[in-house]
Order: structure tokens, then C-alpha cells, then sequence
């Protein structure tokens, strides 16, 4: 299973970025995808994650009403909408994906598969 993370980049607080996830390997519409970023020094910080059927989605209460996440199953990938964007959503966004099929969870422990990160930038 490979994950390919991409759209990161620097803007100005209260821009918008879209974040995409290209997957491989398997049947991508079998399996929960979520986000997660980590800034310098601190563990993995949950950020959305979303259903195989797009039917469930969670979001941390930091980005929520902000963030969106999103999946197109005939494209293998899956995106998060960042929109009104604060210095303090600086950090490198990872997108995972978990080993079992049908397997939904916002915990980091339940993630077997990691892209490579992209860098998010928010200056003030």
C-alpha cells in the first residue's frame, strides 16, 4: 500500500488550501482514510477521517467548521478542504489509511499506512 500526500504549502492565515491523498496497492474503497499532522516535538495530532462509504466523517474539534475531508473512490484518493486557515495549523499533514478493511477510528494507533507528509505553512 503506498500513499502519496500533496498540496501543502505557505499561506496567509484565513486562506485555503486542498490537501490530496493518492492511494495504491489495494482496493481503495474498502478502507477508512484520515488526516493527521505533527508539529516539530509533538506526537501525531488527529485531524479528520472519513468512512469508506464517504457516510461517516470525524473531525478534531480544532478544525471543525473548518476543515473538510472528502474521497473520490473512482480516483483512489482522498482530499482535505482547509479552509479559514490559522498560524497554529502550521505542521507537516500526513494522510493514513488502517490495515483491516471496514476498520474506522480517529486513533493514531489504528493507522498501519502513512504517506510521506506535505508541509502547511500559515503565516499571520
Amino acid at each position: 500500500v503506498q500513499l502519496q500526500a500533496s498540496g501543502g504549502g505557505l499561506v496567509q492565515a484565513g486562506g485555503s488550501l486542498r490537501l490530496s491523498c493518492a492511494a495504491s496497492g489495494r482496493t481503495f474503497s474498502d478502507y477508512t482514510m484520515a488526516w493527521f499532522r505533527r508539529v516539530s516535538g509533538k506526537d501525531h495530532e488527529f485531524v479528520a477521517a472519513i468512512s469508506r462509504s464517504d457516510g461517516l466523517t470525524s473531525y478534531a474539534d480544532s478544525v471543525k467548521g473548518r476543515f473538510t475531508i472528502s474521497r473520490d473512490n473512482g480516483k483512489n484518493t482522498a482530499y482535505l478542504q482547509m479552509n479559514s486557515l490559522k498560524p497554529e495549523d502550521t505542521a507537516v499533514y500526513y494522510c493514513a489509511a488502517p490495515l483491516r478493511a471496514r476498520h474506522y477510528t480517529i486513533s493514531t494507533n489504528g493507522y498501519d499506512y502513512w504517506g510521506q507528509g506535505t508541509q502547511v505553512t500559515v503565516s499571520s
